[in-house]
């Protein structure tokens, strides 16, 4: 369905095809100049349309397989509502002689400035808890960080602490077996003597 086609949808509603025209041009003028002034528009139970922010990027040339830089740039994007997404999935029904998606409830709209003050509160609360997240977060690596240090340390100073005492025990084990072996060895030269001593 283009422009005319929609148009001529609606005519027998708006009560001809010029008024369904302005109706239509109405509509999209405002939806494109809000968009483009960084408000968020959304149509309950239809979908919301937004701005979206694309960093700098490279791709590739497809042609030539040449990497090519992309510069930053702001994009619209559309997103559907539940109600949409569920008459598109046959979820619901779309009904025959009713309007296939509802009106907002009484007192949800009171102007697009409440609309724009909400998506700015919602998108300003989201900014706070992501940002507390990332905070939170760098602190649990802090505290992991440091506390790996301190085994790390506890571990270096007990490996050392081992090493001394095996160091030790080496050092005992060496000097003692030495002095046993010299007191054998002494006998052993007094008894060769004697033996010597006893043939002459």
């Amino acid at each position: 369905m283009n422009k005319a086609q929609l148009v001529e949808a609606i005519a027998d509603k708006m009560g001809g095809r010029q008024q369904a025209a302005d109706a239509v041009d109405a509509v999209l003028d405002a939806i494109v100049r809000a968009v483009v002034a960084g408000d968020r528009v959304s149509v309950t139970g239809f979908g919301s349309f937004e701005k979206v922010e694309r960093p700098a990027r490279y791709a590739r040339n497809p042609q030539t397989g040449e990497r090519v830089r992309v510069k930053k740039t702001s994009v619209p994007r559309f997103r559907a509502g539940q109600g949409f997404k569920d008459l598109v999935s046959g979820a619901k029904k779309l009904p025959k002689n009713d309007i296939a998606v509802r009106k907002a409830p009484k007192g949800s709209l009171s102007g697009p400035t409440a609309t724009i003050a909400k998506a700015a509160g919602k998108k300003a609360a989201a900014k706070k808890t992501t940002a507390a997240k990332k905070a939170a977060a760098k602190k649990t690596t802090a505290k992991k960080a440091a506390a790996k240090k301190t085994t790390a340390a506890k571990k270096a100073t007990t490996a050392k602490a081992a090493a001394k005492k095996t160091t030790a025990k080496k050092t005992a084990a060496k000097k003692a077996p030495a002095k046993k072996a010299t007191a054998k060895k002494a006998p052993a030269k007094k008894s060769a003597t004697r033996k010597t001593a006893a043939r002459s």
